[in-house]
């Protein structure tokens, strides 16, 4: 079995929490918010999200940390079958890991529930951002 570190697992859902901050706040926050069909942010609405937000913050931080589990075993075998190492290893992990799973199962949002395409963009570009840094994260950190 491989060895995983666990405190690298640990900083990658800590950066995963980072990341979502930035990425749907000062970012991308009023786009994303406007295509979620939530409109201009009031102050009962971010009251009513604020309600929720622990339980949310906990299950994805939990997610996060299944992710990056599992991407360290991702990153074993895509270091032995691309011959590469280091930060070179962590993005291609990262990225092929989004292409080949994230990519695919969250254009459904597109395809399927009428969602638009500048919306699916913000969404997969968190996940890919998150995946190349939890990748170079892990890598480094052997």
């Amino acid at each position: 079995m491989v060895p995983v570190n666990y405190l690298a697992v640990l900083a990658c859902a800590i950066a995963s929490m980072a990341i979502g901050f930035l990425w749907y706040g000062p970012l991308f926050g009023k786009t994303w918010s406007t295509l979620m069909g939530w409109g201009e942010m009031t102050p009962e609405k971010m009251a009513e999200l604020q309600k929720k937000a622990r339980p949310a913050y906990a299950v994805s931080f939990v997610g996060a940390l299944a992710m990056a589990f599992v991407l360290s075993h991702s990153l074993v075998f895509a270091s032995t079958y691309l011959n590469t190492s280091g930060i070179s290893a962590g993005l291609q992990t990262g990225f092929w890991t989004w292409l080949g799973f994230v990519a695919p199962v969250t254009i459904g949002s597109v395809l399927w529930d009428g969602k638009p395409w500048k919306l699916w963009f913000i969404n997969a570009g968190y996940y890919l951002a998150l995946l190349l840094v939890m990748g170079v994260i892990l890598a480094l950190w052997v």
